[in-house]
């Protein structure tokens, strides 16, 4: 039986969001084979600095040379900048002249976390502790009793720069943040959620025997000093040079029964990181010059000289303009951006919270999200349609499955991104990323056809 004039009309008319795993089921294996090195980059990835690292390594062996100033380039030539340790810029020169603009995507590679503060070793009632502040919008009883490992980097007075990452390899031993127990917890459980764990609540348990000297004052706390002493060659002064921070200590896993989906942290953002990195490599000679950086400081407001609200990547396209004799304004003004960065995916145990008609859902691809903001769209970019349709011209043509997404019910909540920092540098921007379950959560859940599904779309964007 053939279809119905009104199914003619519906289907010709109606926006119905394809689910991939339906629509192109082959693509399921690929979504798999390649979330094996998503995981692989995640696991490499867990703090800014490790993933400027760790994708340096992987750009190198796909041709990226270092960018130097006044470097004369040609169409297919691939660069690539450091700033500062916690930001990458990728260039891969276009055939078109820079004034005709670049093709930005632009993620940050900042999560929630819990940093030490800068004199943090003390001891309490014969334990050893760290004092900590957490780093971004964390539901702080969520870091409580779980296995959490130490990342960072120890400046010594001579200049000497130590990375840590204590907690991570086979056999190392993890650190944790403890909780009451449900039997004395009667007063705690009747606090607000938000209020459950309070923030100088976060202390770090480190150790639980003394040095063998009962003249030692605070011999708990000298025994863990003495230890990473003996690991790291730092005094209780070098806590004051450093950037030490706690991450949870599970690597990626799959979850679900079919393996489906990635479970990790840091996800927000690493994924349109990861994605938005195996596109540059994969654009080859673009149209438009692709300009793919790594961000920091998302997660506190974009703010530093390695966050977007600072001119470093303005400086990066100044020099990239003095190559070509080019003006900056020019090439701005003809750039588009993608501000890749995640979305909420709709979780239906908690269906009050969103408005469904413009949620985002796992399977369905990547998330377009026109806007973000806080309920009157506070803080947000706001895409205009020329910048919508261009977006989803580049996908559509490609045969890319994607979504239109929404932070929430308009008064519910709301969030940012890098979005509103590129368009005040004059340059059409719109977000597009992956949905997410559990966000901000020490574990997070991504679909692995939405991973793979989004960097098809970069790919497109970046041809």
């Amino acid at each position: 039986m053939g279809k119905t004039e009104g199914q003619k009309l519906e289907e010709k008319l109606f926006f119905k969001p394809k689910h991939i795993a339906k629509d192109n089921p082959k693509d399921i294996e690929k979504a798999m084979e390649f979330a094996e090195g998503y995981k692989t980059f995640l696991d490499h990835s867990k703090i800014e600095r490790e993933c400027v690292s760790y994708s340096v390594a992987l750009a190198e062996k796909a041709g990226y040379k270092p960018f130097s100033r006044g470097i004369k380039t040609k169409t297919g030539d691939k660069f690539y900048y450091v700033n500062r340790g916690k930001n990458l810029y990728l260039v891969t020169i276009g055939k078109k002249p820079l004034n005709e603009g670049i093709h930005f995507n632009i993620a940050h590679i900042d999560s929630p976390r819990i940093d030490l503060k800068p004199n943090p070793l003390y001891e309490t009632e014969e334990l050893a502790y760290f004092k900590t502040h957490y780093y971004g919008g964390i539901k702080k009883y969520q870091w409580t009793t779980i296995p959490l490992a130490l990342h960072g980097r120890i400046m010594l007075a001579d200049g000497k720069a130590i990375d840590v990452d204590f907690g991570e390899k086979p056999g190392d031993p993890v650190l944790v943040i403890t909780d009451l127990l449900p039997h004395l917890g009667r007063a705690q459980g009747e606090r607000k959620l938000n209020e459950g764990i309070k923030g100088e609540e976060l202390n770090i348990l480190l150790g639980s025997l003394p040095v063998d000297d009962k003249e030692v004052k605070e011999a708990f706390k000298l025994r863990v000093l003495s230890i990473l002493h003996d690991k790291y060659g730092i005094t209780e002064k070098d806590f004051m040079r450093s950037e030490l921070t706690l991450v949870p200590a599970q690597k990626a896993v799959d979850v679900g029964l079919d393996s489906s989906m990635v479970g990790a942290y840091g996800q927000d953002d690493k994924v349109c990181a990861y994605t938005a990195l195996m596109a540059e490599f994969d654009c080859k000679k673009p149209e438009y010059t692709s300009l793919t950086a790594l961000v920091d400081k998302e997660e506190i407001g974009s703010t530093g000289n390695t966050g977007m609200e600072s001119d470093a990547l303005l400086h990066f396209v100044e020099d990239l303009a003095e190559c070509e004799g080019e003006r900056v304004r020019d090439i701005l003004r003809n750039s588009i951006c993608l501000s890749s960065d995640v979305n909420a995916a709709y979780d239906p145990t908690f269906p009050d919270v969103y408005e469904k008609q413009n949620s985002s859902f796992f399977n369905h691809g990547p998330v377009l999200t026109k806007y973000t903001g806080v309920r009157g769209k506070g803080g947000s970019n706001d895409a205009s349609a020329e910048t919508m349709q261009k977006v989803i011209g580049y996908m559509e043509d490609a045969g890319v499955a994607w979504q239109i997404g929404e932070l929430g019910k308009v008064d519910e909540g709301g969030g940012g991104t890098i979005a509103m920092f590129m368009g005040n540098m004059d340059v059409d921007t719109v977000d597009l990323g992956v949905a997410v379950l559990s966000m901000h959560a020490p574990f997070e859940l991504t679909a692995k056809l939405d991973v793979y599904y989004t960097y098809k779309a970069f790919l497109a964007f970046n041809r």
